[in-house]
């Protein structure tokens, strides 16, 4: 499981990875961009050859230019092209590792609590250990559940569980399934309810013998 369940956190997800995407290819492209740039830096004969001024750039710039490639010009092609792909992909690299740092910890971090809570949230021992999990959030998160029921409070949350109460226990453990942006899985059908369809199901061998008129009591 790889996005949530809830809508409007499904939203944050994919906007969070479409940022992601946006902001690797941007400085993909600004990396591709810059080793052409400095290729062409790294190439003097062209701007000797070339005597006018560099277009759309003052003189400074363009005597600045030149001394970088005369000072190229004396180094080893190899070093230089090396050195130019070093500095393109640091220009990527950097940028994006810092997203991706800050980034996908948190996007793993929610898959794995995610999928634990779904397995969790399938069976009665799960749904106890859900409901102990959000007991064990900070206070006011505990007391927006308990605002959620019925004349309960975060004490009364904390005795339901304590006592096994299904009302409380189900309400702390939606709280938990909510707060990752997950659905409560159906319910499957209780003891009683199961035991009450059986007793439907079953009914009299034959038809009950009634006491005959004729007969008399021995004796």
């Amino acid at each position: 499981m790889w996005y949530a369940q809830n809508s409007a956190r499904r939203t944050h997800q994919l906007a969070g990875d479409a940022g992601v995407l946006l902001w690797t290819a941007l400085w993909a492209a600004a990396a591709v961009m810059a080793y052409r740039l400095a290729c062409l830096l790294a190439l003097p004969r062209a701007l000797q050859e070339h005597g006018a001024p560099i277009p759309l750039v003052g003189g400074r710039i363009d005597t600045a230019v030149r001394r970088v490639a005369g000072a190229v010009d004396a180094m080893d092609p190899v070093a230089v092209r090396t050195a130019v792909a070093v500095g393109a992909v640091a220009l990527f690299v950097v940028p994006v590792g810092l997203v991706l740092v800050v980034w996908l910890p948190r996007r793993v971090r929610w898959v794995r609590q995610a999928g634990a809570a779904r397995d969790l949230a399938a069976t009665d021992d799960g749904r106890d250990l859900l409901a102990l999990r959000s007991l064990l959030r900070p206070l006011d998160e505990v007391a927006a559940t308990a605002s959620e029921i019925p004349d309960a409070t975060p004490g009364s949350l904390a005795w339901g569980w304590r006592h096994g109460d299904p009302e409380i226990l189900d309400a702390l453990a939606g709280a938990e399934l909510e707060r990752l942006g997950l659905e409560p899985p159906p319910r499957e059908d209780g003891p009683a309810e199961v035991v009450e369809h059986q007793v439907e199901l079953i009914g009299p061998a034959g038809p009950i013998d009634e006491p005959s008129a004729d007969a008399r009591p021995v004796g």
